[in-house]
């Protein structure tokens, strides 16, 4: 009974890395439409049909910046009270490409996570029932001299407000840090499919902002589990997540009709409208 016990055991083992490396060479060799933006700077896309990739549909798009002095340089947009799309900040900012940022209230406007922008504090985190610290409170990408990094909670209560860093956006959960994967509770947040955003930073400094979307038929969403494979397939050896769901949004300026390159989830079509208002952004454009 313990023989055919431990063979069933190790069949399921099997199994399950023989589905991983599966889903790695599906991505690893899948072909996508990419385009210059500007210097050192292009988007991509990936289209998965036929329940190829984690056994779904999937559409996978990011802006890959190059570590270049002559590429654009990192910035944090945002807004104290009113909710703007990640395209109208975009053009507010005169942006080449922009992102939505962190976790917001959503009737109210303003962050719920911290924020600071040229060594001024934004907003300052609000903090969960029983003062216990939110996973989106627990990682941050940060930009000094227009350069984006992500750092890690340190476990203290102060941390955020003791952080050097000129700019800073606190969000998470955190997926990857140093080129290995980070511990993800099995929270239904983490294990369940939705539109995701995230940044991955690969070992050359080159800075990924990528958007999977969801909710759709043409593409189920991500686990942050999934989406942690992602980001090391794409060679990442840093990355965060970011607010998803009906926030995530990728623009790019010139791009299709109005810029939006994913496929926004809030008005329930698969088109490049349905872009939900959030409180915040990051973006890039020509260094000062």
């Amino acid at each position: 009974m313990k023989t055919l016990l431990r063979i069933f055991l190790l069949t399921l083992v099997s199994v399950n890395i023989y589905a991983q490396d599966l889903d790695s060479l599906v991505f690893t060799k899948a072909k996508s439409d990419k385009k210059s933006v500007a210097k050192k700077t292009k988007v991509y896309t990936y289209q998965f049909t036929d329940s190829s990739l984690f056994k779904a549909n999937q559409y996978i798009s990011f802006v890959e910046v190059g570590n270049h002095k002559k590429a654009p340089v990192f910035f944090i947009g945002y807004d104290k009270k009113e909710l703007i799309t990640t395209s109208d900040f975009a053009k507010k900012y005169n942006a080449t490409v922009a992102i939505n940022g962190t976790f917001f209230d959503i009737k109210n406007g303003g962050s719920v996570d911290f924020i600071k922008v040229n060594d001024t504090i934004i907003n300052q985190n609000r903090q969960e029932k029983n003062n216990i610290r939110a996973l989106h409170h627990k990682a941050a990408v940060v930009i000094n001299d227009y350069k984006l990094g992500i750092k890690k909670w340190d476990g203290s209560d102060t941390w955020e407000n003791n952080l050097s860093d000129k700019n800073i956006m606190l969000s998470g959960p955190l997926l990857r840090l140093n080129n290995e994967d980070e511990k993800l509770d099995s929270v239904p947040f983490n294990k369940l499919r939705h539109p995701r955003t995230a940044i991955g930073i690969k070992p050359d400094g080159s800075v990924l902002l990528l958007t999977v979307d969801g909710r759709q038929q043409n593409s189920a969403g991500m686990s942050l589990f999934e989406l942690t494979k992602i980001m090391k397939w794409l060679g990442c050896t840093s990355a965060i997540n970011l607010d998803g769901g009906g926030s995530t949004a990728l623009w790019v300026s010139g791009y299709g009709e109005n810029g939006i390159v994913n496929h926004p989830s809030d008005n329930k079509k698969w088109d490049h409208e349905g872009e939900r208002k959030v409180a915040n952004v990051i973006f890039i454009k020509g260094k000062p």
